[in-house]
């Protein structure tokens, strides 16, 4: 079921919107929906294949983190590894 949302945006980022979706061959609302998805799932799933290039696809899901640390313990820890 589809929902009408109302949204306040910038005239300069919509026209850019519409004109990145023209390429895309979607529309700017397919892009807002595929966007709040990917952000409020609990793990990444690309939304489209063809969203990703060919090394993206290749090398996508070969990276584990603790998704329950937040960005600067991930930092502390990469640090740490690389200069300990």
């Amino acid at each position: 079921m589809n929902t009408k949302l109302t949204l306040n945006i910038d005239n300069a980022v919509i026209s850019r919107a519409k004109k990145y979706a023209k390429n895309k061959k979607r529309s700017v609302s397919k892009l807002v929906e595929e966007y709040l998805s990917s952000i409020s799932s609990n793990e990444f799933s690309p939304v489209d294949d063809k969203m990703l290039g060919a090394i993206t696809k290749q090398i996508a899901g070969m990276i584990k983190i603790n998704k329950k640390a937040g960005y600067k313990e991930l930092l502390s820890e990469a640090l740490t590894e690389k200069y300990i």
